[in-house]
């Protein structure tokens, strides 16, 4: 998997009340005029100095719905706050394919893979300050590298095992159908489950010490 495209820079602890606020949860989701409007407020609680790294006083989108910039980088602790689903989804509505981030908040992570909005990728260290908003970058989810076309550097990502796949297949059910791991109807089958769990790399005996486990209907991260 290649990404590419302009970067976002924002810094640490950037919470979900920062990427989605929530007098913005008002829109309909079925209704893509309305739908539309959670990307143009996509990442407005991002305080003014802060937003669009080093210099700030740059808004993820400033006209429209939709961004200029394709990836975001952030530090520690991306997506903390609340576990609203609307923060991943809010990311995606306004043309953001990936984060880079040092660390994520575990329900932000989860649910940016189980919708398949966008992917959240962890770097060996925290990029906020070395990279710039608007530094042309190429991610290579297959090398686990990203690029900086400003100049020539070469940041290492962690491996994601699956989780890749599932936000290539738009999400978790998605992932499951394409390997037949549930019907159309979203019921799981039962007679080839337990080897395609191992397959896709998880553990079959517990979830508890785990950051990757199964549940009724699929694979969960």
């Amino acid at each position: 998997m290649i990404i590419k495209g302009l970067a976002y820079v924002v810094g640490d602890h950037v919470d979900t009340d920062q990427i989605i606020p929530a007098k913005h949860l008002v829109y309909r989701m079925d209704d893509p005029e309305e739908r539309a409007l959670y990307g143009k407020y996509a990442m407005s609680g991002v305080p003014d100095e802060s937003a669009g790294l080093p210099h700030g006083n740059q808004p993820l989108v400033s006209s429209g719905a939709k961004s200029d910039y394709t990836i975001i980088i952030g530090g520690r602790n991306f997506g903390c706050g609340s576990s609203r689903e609307h923060a991943p989804m809010a990311l995606a509505e306004a043309g953001i394919e990936a984060v880079i981030a040092q660390s994520y908040a575990r329900i932000f992570y989860r649910n940016s893979v189980d919708s398949g909005n966008v992917l959240p990728v962890e770097s060996e260290q925290n990029l906020c300050m070395e990279i710039f908003t608007g530094d042309e970058l190429e991610i290579n989810m297959d090398s686990k590298e990203m690029k900086n076309k400003r100049n020539g550097n070469i940041h290492s990502l962690k491996s994601m095992d699956t989780v890749a796949e599932i936000v290539s297949a738009g999400g978790l059910f998605g992932y499951a159908r394409e390997n037949e791991l549930i019907g159309d109807n979203g019921d799981e089958k039962d007679s080839t489950t337990a080897g395609r769990r191992h397959r896709a790399g998880s553990n079959a005996g517990s979830c508890e010490n785990s950051d990757r486990c199964w549940y009724p209907g699929g694979f969960a991260v």
